[in-house]
Formats: structure tokens, C-alpha cells, sequence
């Protein structure tokens, strides 16, 4: 029987790397179709000569030269950042989109458009693209899994029941290395100290995007595209453990919830096997073991990212498009030194004010909405 074939995007970060760990584990699964990444050759020469998928794609063009001398065969090589655009990239069974930020709303797209299974990790598809998304693609839920821990989490919950009996989906936060911080002692955050997540081991971006919350006022809008739900149906909450994913209640009132050590290789392994589980040696809870488990509300004042996106879904058009961009800007910018912690909502918020992009959203006018914005976002200097 002939394996499956995958193709990765973003093969080098944390989430890519962890799939292909996967994979080592279990080379029975799939054989790799494709593999990209951003710019870091090496890792990719490196997971290539192991591997042997038939497409390499590399988004940074200096660094053609040198994925190719580290490379033991002669994979098609793609490169710059259209690569995405390439179809051959999508000749495969399941594509796992790895990508961190807008870059990963493309991919999707193409993807889908291809009649392909989607694994995705990259929340700002859904974000940036939700409306268009589900306006164009039939059958959504059947073909996306999600990989997000809390929305792989509310997936393992609802198999075999029916959304017309969930009264609520309660999504859980860690609340980040910043939970019991004074607001005073928020305006002398560095970066250094953002960059410790108490709980998890992830990419930059996100680090700071769990530091701030926006990464839960981002899987809000996921969640709200994913399940069909109001987004006043969609709670978070703070739990510091981050051993409970996320609980749905439903209307008998009874709540349903998926729990587990905080390991990002049990979302990727379902997302990759769905809806089948396999055998696979990832951490377990203790069950005989003494375990805390303690819930408290999110503090909105000190974590206003949750309301900006909570607003921009409200909104529809490309509020949610914006938030994105400006979101990623003022990230970049605070992990450049260039703005405090504090400042990266309100850079979010004053982009959110300052640009009211018209028209009708299509594939189009989203890429020039995320352009646009992330220029307006760039020239802002706040007070």
C-alpha cells in the first residue's frame, strides 16, 4: 500500500520541526512531497538530505547557493516568495501549513483551491481570510484540521456531537509570563523577559503574541470561522497550568474537555492522523499524582489585544486583515527595540482607527488591505 505523501510549509520552525520528529518516529505515515522554509538553508538542506522530498521551496533567494551545496541529491528547487504560487508544491495528500503570520494565508488558499486536506497551524489563514475562506470553500470543517493546541483541543471534543447542542466554547489561556504583573511593572517589560513563556517552547512571534494575549484574541476569530459560533459565545479564561486545551459546554449543561502536558506534538500527531489516533510515545498526565488545576477571569485592562480582536471580528471587512498587520509591525517593531511591550496594543488599535480600507474583500484587495496596513502601521509614532 503506497503512503501518502505531505507537503510542509515551513519545515524549519517550531511547529515544522516537531512534525518532521513525528515522522521520524513514525516513517510509515507519509513520505515528504515538499519542504519550505523562510531562510534558514541549512536546517533545510539538512531535513532535505533526510527526508528526499521531490520540491524544496526557500522564500530568501541569497540563500539559494548555499541550500544547494549543502544538498546530497538534486531536489526542483523553488525559491523568492511567490514560491507558494508554484502548483507542484500541492501534488500531495495533505499539506501541514506551518508558516508563521499573513505569509500563510496563500498557501491555504492554493490548497484549498486544490481540493487538498489542510493541517494548519498558521492561525492568520483564518484570521486574515475567514470570510473568503468560507464563502468560497464548501465542505471547510471536513477539509482544514486544525493543529492550534486549543482548536485541536474544541475538534477532539465535538467528534460525534452536534453543534446545535453547544451552548458555549471556553478556550483557555496560559495568561503568559506577565499574568500577576502591575501595570507598572508591564511599562519596564524587555524584551528578553517577553520572550520566556512559562509554559511553552515556540517561535518568537508567537512568544510575544502569548505575552500580550493577542494570540487568544487571535484564536477567538479562528474559532469563531472554524465552529460557526457567535463570538459571544466563545470565552476565554486564564489557566495557568495549560493542561486543559480548551472545554466545550453544551446545553444539557454538561462540558466536555481535552486535556494533556503542554506538548504541541499531540495536536500536530491528530492533525496529521485525523480522524484515526496511532500509537505514539508523547508525555502523559499523572494521573496518580497530586495535580492543580486553578481557572480565573482574563484581566482586559492589562490585556486589551483580546477586546481589539474580539472588536475587529464584530467588524468583519478587513478589520480582521488589519489587526493582523499591524499586530505583526508592532511585533517586530517592539522585538527591534524600537517600541515598549505596552505599546504594541495601541500601535494595534491607532492602525485599527487610522485605516478604513473600501470595497469588496477577494484575494486581491486582502493582500493590498495587509500591505497598505502594515504601511500605516509602520509610520505611526504614538505618544
Amino acid at each position: 500500500m503506497t503512503k501518502p505523501s505531505l507537503t510542509l510549509f515551513g519545515s524549519t520552525g517550531s511547529i515544522g520541526s516537531q512534525a518532521l520528529d513525528i515522522l521520524r518516529q513514525r516513517p510509515d505515515l507519509f513520505t515528504i512531497h515538499a519542504l519550505t522554509a523562510n531562510g534558514n538553508a541549512a536546517l533545510l538542506a539538512k531535513q532535505a538530505n533526510e527526508f528526499r522530498p521531490s520540491f524544496l521551496g526557500l522564500a530568501e533567494d541569497s540563500k539559494i547557493d548555499e541550500l544547494k551545496s549543502l544538498l546530497q541529491y538534486k531536489p526542483v528547487i523553488l525559491s523568492g516568495k511567490n514560491m507558494v504560487q508554484e502548483e507542484d508544491l500541492y501534488h500531495s495528500d495533505l499539506v501541514l501549513n506551518a508558516l508563521v503570520g499573513f505569509s500563510g494565508f496563500v498557501p491555504t488558499m492554493n490548497a484549498l483551491k486544490a481540493g487538498k486536506r489542510v493541517a494548519l497551524a498558521n492561525k492568520e489563514s483564518l484570521v486574515v481570510g475567514g470570510e473568503l475562506i468560507c464563502n468560497r470553500e464548501k465542505g471547510l470543517l471536513e477539509r482544514i484540521v486544525p493543529v492550534d493546541s486549543e482548536h485541536s483541543a474544541m475538534l477532539q471534543c465535538l467528534v460525534g456531537e452536534s453543534m446545535e447542542f453547544v451552548k458555549k466554547i471556553i478556550i483557555t489561556a496560559s495568561g503568559g509570563p506577565f499574568r500577576t504583573f502591575s501595570k507598572e511593572k508591564m511599562e519596564r517589560v524587555t524584551v528578553e523577559d517577553a520572550l520566556k513563556h512559562p509554559n511553552w517552547t515556540m517561535g518568537s512571534k508567537i512568544t510575544i503574541d502569548s505575552a500580550t494575549m493577542m494570540n487568544k484574541g487571535l484564536e477567538i476569530i479562528e474559532a469563531y470561522w472554524l465552529y460557526d459560533l457567535p463570538v459571544e459565545r466563545i470565552e476565554p479564561v486564564i489557566h495557568p497550568q495549560s493542561i486543559i486545551h480548551s472545554v466545550i459546554e453544551f446545553t444539557d449543561g454538561s462540558s466536555k474537555a481535552q486535556l494533556g502536558p503542554p506538548d504541541m506534538k499531540v495536536p500536530i500527531l491528530y492533525a496529521l492522523t485525523y480522524p484515526t489516533r496511532i500509537d505514539y510515545p508523547n508525555p502523559v498526565l499523572e494521573w496518580s499524582s497530586k495535580m492543580d488545576m486553578t481557572f480565573e477571569p482574563v484581566d482586559h485592562a492589562r490585556f486589551p489585544a483580546i477586546n481589539l480582536a474580539v472588536q475587529s471580528i464584530k467588524a468583519g471587512g478587513f478589520k480582521p486583515a488589519i489587526l493582523n498587520a499591524a499586530n505583526e509591525v508592532a511585533v517586530a517593531k517592539f522585538l527591534n527595540r524600537e517600541i515598549r511591550y505596552i505599546d504594541i496594543p495601541s500601535l494595534i488599535a491607532e492602525t485599527l482607527t487610522q485605516y478604513e480600507p473600501q470595497g469588496q474583500v477577494t484575494y486581491e484587495s486582502l493582500i493590498e488591505c495587509d500591505r497598505e496596513a502594515r504601511e500605516v502601521a509602520s509610520k505611526l509614532l504614538l505618544h
